[in-house]
């Protein structure tokens, strides 16, 4: 492993708030277009202490908002903090890594939004750090926290769709600010761990993987993925930063009924539909709490520092979806950029 000096930190024992006490305080590090619903949920539940960003126009409105919470643009402040218990990264991804290896060697507990780093090497290094540091190491795999999708999951545990056969999971949508890589790194670290958590396994393998560069930054905005899964049980993921009209959608085929999650729509996401002795169609909605994900997201992380427990979305589950995307990508990489881009595509 690659190795980090931090001889500027004071040691862990003196920059974080131990596990046990009664307030658990975090900072938000990154502010924007994600970043500011984590700030929102963390101040809701009591918890929101500091908010990093480089940009001076986000930290004057973050300031406007919570006005007793500390802005600054210095991520080192915060993790020679002694009374600062977490880290939440919601930067770009390629500077996961960095942070929050930085963070756990500052014994700050840290929440890393998807992907929590770019290389499985990466990830696995985070995660033996954490461990070795007794610090809680949590990935934004936001839809195992959907009550929508864990009700899903308890209708497939309990049978209720028969033997699941075939996983379909889209999310398209338009995006002109392509921080990341490709596509790839973008959406699809969400459909993998979502998929991974409902059928219970990680895929044997990527049987392919395809896509498109369409726009002048050379990027791959369209990307299908193809996967394999034990028990003869096939996956496909479809991520677009290129469709004007949003879609994002799960398909789960089992033997004896059929599952359809819409996050578009505001009620009724979950539809199961099977057919009666008649053949005629039937069409169930199941019930599942109307709560904001994100919210649970928060909660859990806290409840996980404070009760000392490994989250659902830990560092190995972060690993199994890094890993997944590291094979794709070298298929990806293959792409040749696309003659059709002009000059004024976007």
């Amino acid at each position: 492993m690659t190795d980090f000096k931090a001889q500027e930190l004071p040691p862990a024992s003196e920059t974080s708030s131990s596990s046990t006490q009664a307030t658990i305080t975090v900072a938000v590090v990154g502010c924007g277009r994600w970043g500011k619903n984590l700030a929102r949920n963390f101040h809701h539940l009591g918890a929101l202490k500091a908010i990093c960003d480089l940009e001076p126009e986000t930290l004057k409105a973050q300031k406007k908002l919570f006005p007793e919470v500390n802005t600054t643009a210095e991520f080192h402040s915060l993790l020679v903090d002694p009374n600062l218990t977490a880290v939440v990264i919601s930067t770009p991804s390629q500077t996961h890594f960095k942070l929050a290896k930085a963070a756990i060697l500052a014994g700050k507990h840290v929440y890393v939004e998807k992907p929590i780093a770019t290389t499985a090497l990466e990830t696995k290094e985070l995660f033996e750090l954490a461990t070795q540091h007794e610090r809680i190491l949590m990935v934004g795999h936001l839809l195992l926290y959907h009550p929508a999708v864990n009700r899903l999951k308890q209708l497939i545990d309990e049978g209720y769709l028969g033997e699941i056969r075939y996983i379909q999971s889209d999310r398209l949508n338009f995006n002109p600010y392509r921080q990341d890589k490709s596509v790839l790194w973008d959406l699809a670290p969400h459909d993998l761990a979502m998929v991974c958590y409902l059928l219970g396994q990680e895929p044997i393998s990527v049987v392919s993987a395809h896509g498109h560069r369409t726009s002048a930054d050379g990027l791959i905005d369209v990307a299908h993925i193809e996967l394999a899964f034990s028990g003869g049980v096939g996956g496909h993921i479809h991520s677009s930063w290129i469709h004007p009209s949003k879609q994002v959608k799960l398909i789960v085929r089992g033997t004896e009924r059929i599952a359809m999650m819409d996050d578009t729509l505001e009620s009724g996401k979950l539809q199961i539909f099977s057919k009666d002795d008649d053949r005629q169609a039937i069409k169930e909605f199941p019930e599942y709490l109307a709560i904001e994900p994100l919210k649970l997201e928060c909660q859990h992380f806290i409840n996980a520092i404070r009760d000392n427990r490994p989250p659902k979305t830990d560092g190995p589950n972060g690993y199994t979806v890094v890993r997944v995307l590291e094979e794709a990508e070298k298929l990806l990489e293959t792409i040749p950029l696309s003659e059709a881009i002009s000059e004024h595509s976007s």
